[in-house]
């Protein structure tokens, strides 16, 4: 589970108002822009309501490689907090994370 304190300068993704079908693709573009501008972690928000958006929200995390852990935020359970997998330099052939080989696989 995740534990992080606060969300200050964490990019965020506010899909308050948003359908099902719109928020899994705004979360796989999220996903995908944060992984290539080497953020680590980010904050997506969904909000309450009936759990419709956080059901589809947690699929699609769970469905991605680039997602190293997620779990809901201690203090707010309208948040999902994520931590995406270290950027893998694949011309130089180093990862820094362990989930992947040398050659930058998923392992």
């Amino acid at each position: 589970m995740m534990n992080l304190l606060y969300r200050r300068n964490m990019p965020e993704l506010d899909l308050h108002g948003e359908t099902r079908d719109s928020a899994r693709v705004l979360t796989l573009e999220f996903l995908n822009d944060n992984y290539k501008m080497k953020k680590n972690e980010i904050a997506i928000v969904h909000g309450v309501g009936t759990g419709i958006l956080k059901k589809e929200v947690h699929k699609v995390l769970k469905e991605s490689k680039l997602v190293q852990e997620f779990g809901l935020d201690n203090f707010n359970s309208g948040c999902t907090l994520v931590r995406l997998v270290e950027f893998v330099d694949k011309k130089a052939k180093k990862c820094y994370n362990t989930r992947h080989n040398s050659k930058g696989d998923r392992v």
